[in-house]
This record gives structure tokens, C-alpha cells and sequence, in this order.
């Protein structure tokens, strides 16, 4: 059985199975006997699994950016300071950039890989921003704990989205593996989310598949009620609080063009 270190915690990390990615890479994957870090071996086809970097699969890009800015919506209302700026990161098409700032949060948008499509005029600038979202990304990162020391130089706040795994390592028929298009290379357990958080002396706040990691301090019995209640419709008190950002954004678009 093949032995490397872990990428997170340098920890040693066997075999944990070999399957076929893109349907044409036969690939190894390694699971942390320390922190719980489920990972590719070097994940060299990942060009290939770019050439469309949003997968014709993800046929629920739509409904859950939705479901995210509900959430996102509610612990930005009343837990961070509504009026900062924000930034999603890899953030798509643009997709929760605009749905956000519709709803009156001032958001901004950044990926390396994709074109911004719906909050073109929004885009990163060299600054710090009050904190900064990642829905559905940490599973794409080769090497999380450079790319999470990359988020904390622009926020010092990150809330994000990931499916963690189970206490075993999952059947291969867990749809979370995503070997079709092959952009999924890495898995957490909660324990590995921890410990990235810890390593950058952040506090760590769980939630479902929702998770924030902060240098702030925050109630978190306050911040799971909060999660629960924007699935009851908390969500509509904050928009109806708001100031949407839709005409101003126009105008100031009319005004650039």
C-alpha cells in the first residue's frame, strides 16, 4: 500500500482506493490517518477538466446559489456588519455576486477561471473585504492550505460550503466524487476543516455543510439558530430591511458605458 503525507496536516496517509477519473485516468486517492484528508494523487488532468469550468452536470447551479444567499443573507444581517464589503470567491458566472447585491449586500466577485457573466463592473480590487464566501470550491483545491492562506490575505472571515465526509471513507458510488468531470481532488471530514482553521488561528463554527472560519469570535448558538430559521423564511424580514443595489448598479454601469 502506497504512503505519502498528508497535504494539510503532513501526517502519514495511505491507499484509500483507485478509480477511474474522466472516465480514462485510472487514480489514486489517500485518506490522513490524522486529520481525516481525503485526496487525489497529483491531479495532472486537471486542464482537461476545466475545458468547461462550470461541468454540464451541475444541472443545480441555479437553485443553490438561491439557497445560499437566503443563508448568506441572514448571518451577514445579524452576526458581520451589513454594510461592509463582501467577496465571493471563485464565484462562477456571477451568479451569487448579483443575487447579493440585489438583496442590498455590497459583494464583489473573483475566479481565476471562469468569466464573469452577471456582476461584470463588480470585480475584486486590491483590498480587504469583511469576509469572504466559497460556495462549493474547498473540493476543487490541489493544496488547500495554500489556497485558504491566499483567502485570508483578501478576508479574515470566510464562510463556505462543502460536503463533509462520513467517518468511513464513502462507497464509490458517493456522487460527491464527481469522477465524470473530475474537478473534485479534495474531501474533509470536519476534523480537517478544524485543523486548516486552527493552523491559521482562526475560530471554526460548523454548520451542516455550511462552515465559517473567523478571527472574530462569535455565539455560535446564535449563528445555528440563525441558519435555522433562513430555511423559515428569516431570509424575507432581512430583504424587506434592505436596500437593493439593482438601480444604483445600473446607473452606475449607464455612467462607465
Amino acid at each position: 500500500m502506497e504512503q505519502i503525507n498528508c497535504k494539510i496536516c503532513n501526517s502519514e496517509s495511505s491507499t484509500a482506493f483507485e478509480h477511474k477519473v474522466l472516465n480514462k485516468y485510472d487514480v489514486k486517492y489517500f485518506k490522513c490517518s490524522s486529520c481525516g484528508y481525503l485526496f487525489t494523487e497529483n491531479p495532472y488532468w486537471l486542464n482537461e477538466a476545466y475545458k468547461n469550468p462550470i461541468n454540464i452536470s451541475d444541472t443545480g447551479i441555479m437553485a443553490r446559489n438561491i439557497y445560499f444567499s437566503k443563508i448568506v443573507s441572514v448571518i451577514l444581517y445579524f452576526c458581520i456588519d451589513k454594510s461592509a464589503k463582501y467577496l465571493d470567491y471563485a464565484g462562477g458566472y456571477g451568479i451569487f455576486t448579483r443575487l447579493m447585491r440585489d438583496i442590498g449586500f455590497n459583494f464583489y466577485w473573483h475566479d481565476d477561471f471562469t468569466t464573469n457573466l452577471l456582476a461584470r463592473g463588480f470585480e475584486k480590487s486590491n483590498e480587504r473585504y469583511e469576509l469572504l464566501t466559497a460556495f462549493e470550491v474547498f473540493e476543487h483545491f490541489s493544496n488547500p492550505v495554500e489556497e485558504v492562506k491566499k483567502m485570508v490575505e483578501l478576508s479574515d472571515s470566510i464562510l463556505f460550503s462543502t460536503v463533509t465526509l462520513p467517518e468511513d471513507v464513502p462507497a464509490k458510488d458517493w456522487w460527491y466524487y464527481a469522477f465524470e468531470h473530475g474537478q473534485h481532488i479534495s474531501f474533509y471530514s470536519e476534523k480537517t476543516l478544524r485543523t486548516i482553521a486552527e493552523q491559521f488561528g482562526m475560530n471554526f463554527y460548523p454548520f451542516k455543510n455550511f462552515f465559517l472560519m473567523t478571527g472574530k469570535k462569535i455565539n455560535s448558538i446564535k449563528l445555528r439558530l440563525l441558519f435555522l430559521l433562513a430555511h423559515f423564511g428569516l431570509n424575507l424580514f432581512v430583504r424587506a430591511r434592505m436596500k437593493s443595489l439593482t438601480e444604483a448598479d445600473n446607473k452606475k454601469m449607464l455612467k462607465l458605458h
